[in-house]
């Protein structure tokens, strides 16, 4: 199958792509569109462009392991999304995702700037590294 993962956030949302046959998993790109409808279009939009079989979505969960009401949040943008797409949503812990892209990031010779720029996307895919890690395990 393959899969699109979704970073959100409040003003840019990274997307990446990847499947659980190979298990490679690539940033895309990041979407510079503000919550609401019309990042719910540049989504659908991007379900289009990459064809995937589900959606891998990014839940900011406590460190502590709790919910919060970002989460909740989150939630309900998950079935908003899936009603749009008419596809599964599925919800992966992004706990320190974005500390990983960082990470990834830290030798790269990228400016501050190219490093913002990609940081979403790549938080987005170690999200579905994870996702990915974690269905093998159980499966």
């Amino acid at each position: 199958m393959r899969y699109l993962a979704v970073d959100l956030g409040a003003k840019r949302t990274g997307i990446a792509a990847g499947d659980d046959v190979t298990r490679l998993v690539q940033p895309v790109e990041v979407l510079q569109v503000p919550r609401g409808p019309a990042l719910m279009d540049a989504l659908a939009k991007a379900v289009d462009r990459h064809g995937p079989d589900a959606i891998v979505l990014g839940i900011p969960i406590n460190m502590d392991g709790t919910e919060g009401a970002a989460a909740k949040d989150v939630r309900t943008f998950a079935a908003q999304l899936a009603a749009r797409t008419g596809l599964p949503v599925h919800l992966q812990d992004e706990r320190l995702t974005s500390f990983e892209a960082d990470a990834r990031m830290a030798q790269s010779g990228r400016t501050h700037k190219q490093k913002k720029e990609l940081r979403d996307a790549l938080a987005a895919a170690a999200i579905l590294e994870d996702w990915l890690d974690a269905k093998q395990g159980s499966g």
